[in-house]
C-alpha cells in the first residue's frame, strides 16, 4: 500500500500497514498485503522492463505491446487524473468495496475522473473470505460500483486475493474452501454481469492458499503481483497473464500484456 496525494508525488515508505485492523475506516489498497508480506523489490531497471514486450500476450499470442496502467483506492484521495494521463497512463482500476461493510468514499471521483480523461477503467473488491460468502461478497460488489456495460471504457471487475489483514494468510480455509469461495464469487459476478471478473493475486498467496484445487484459467483474466525484474512464475494453470502489478512505487503501476486495441477488446467483452 503507499499513500500518494492528488496525482502521486509521495514516495513509497515501507512499514507496517497503518490501515491494519479498520476496515470501516480505511480499507485496504490492492497489493498492500503482497508488499508488506513479499516485499517491493523493483527497482528503476526493473520498472523500465516490465513495460516492453515479451512471451505471449493476453490473448496467448505472440506480444507486441503493452499498455501502461495504475490502480487507486481511499488511500490517493481524489486523484489529479489529468497527471497520470500526461504520464502515459491509459487504464485505470478503482478499489469499488471490501468485505460486505466497506465502499471507498472517494470512488465517484476516481472511477469517473479516469473515464472522463479518457482511461478505459474498472473497479476491484478487496476479498475477505472469512467473513462472508462468494456471493454476498460479489453481490455487494456489484452493487457499489463493481458492474460492467459494454461501453468499450469499463473493464470486467476484479476481485484482488491476498494475504488476510486481520489474521490467517488463508483466512482459515484450505485448498479447496478456497477454491469453492473463488468459483462462488466468480459465479455470482458472471451471473450479474455477463462477464468473469478477473482475479487479481500473486503466484506465492495462491500457492498457499488455493494451489491446484481448481482451474480458473478457461474463464477468468489473470491479474499478478510480483514487485520485481520479471512477471515470474503464474499461479496454476495460467499460461500467460493479462495485467502484471509490477510495483507499489510510487504508485501501484500495471501494464496490460497486449495493445490497445486488445485492450479494448477486454472492455467490450
Amino acid at each position: 500500500m503507499v499513500a500518494v496525494l492528488l496525482g502521486g508525488h509521495t514516495p513509497a515508505t515501507a512499514g507496517p500497514d497503518p490501515d491494519e485492523g479498520a476496515p470501516e475506516r480505511h480499507g485496504h489498497a490492492m497489493g498492500s498485503q503482497i508488499a508488506r508480506v513479499e516485499g517491493d523489490h523493483s527497482t528503476a531497471r526493473s520498472r523500465e522492463r516490465a513495460r516492453e514486450p515479451r512471451g505471449s500476450n493476453s490473448d496467448g499470442g505472440p506480444a507486441t505491446a503493452t499498455v501502461d496502467g495504475i490502480d487507486v483506492s481511499s488511500w490517493q484521495g481524489e486523484v489529479d487524473w489529468a497527471h497520470w494521463w500526461d504520464e502515459g497512463k491509459r487504464f485505470a482500476y478503482v478499489k469499488a468495496t471490501e468485505g460486505t461493510g466497506y465502499t471507498n468514499p472517494y470512488f465517484d471521483q476516481q472511477y469517473d475522473g479516469s473515464y472522463d480523461v479518457g482511461m478505459i477503467r474498472g473497479a476491484y473488491h478487496f476479498a475477505l473470505p472469512d467473513r462472508s460468502s462468494g456471493a454476498a461478497q460479489a453481490d455487494y460488489f456489484v452493487s457499489h460500483g463493481g458492474g460492467w456495460s459494454a461501453d468499450g471504457q469499463t473493464l470486467p471487475g476484479a476481485v484482488d486475493l491476498e494475504y488476510n489483514p486481520y489474521g490467517a494468510t488463508c483466512y482459515g480455509k484450505d485448498h479447496d474452501a478456497m477454491a469453492a469461495w473463488i468459483r462462488e464469487f466468480h459465479n455470482t459476478y458472471h451471473a450479474r454481469t455477463g462477464r468473469h471478473p478477473v482475479i487479481y493475486t500473486s503466484t506465492s498467496w495462491w500457492k498457499q492458499c488455493v494451489g491446484t484445487a481448481q482451474s480458473f484459467a478457461d474463464t477468468v483474466p489473470l491479474w499478478v503481483a510480483r514487485y520485481d525484474s520479471s512477471v515470474g512464475e503464474l499461479p496454476y494453470d495460467w499460461e500467460y497473464h493479462t495485467f502484471w502489478q509490477y510495483t507499489s512505487s510510487p504508485i501501484d503501476q500495471n501494464v496490460f500484456n497486449g495493445a490497445h486495441d486488445r485492450l479494448r477488446m477486454l472492455a467490450m467483452g
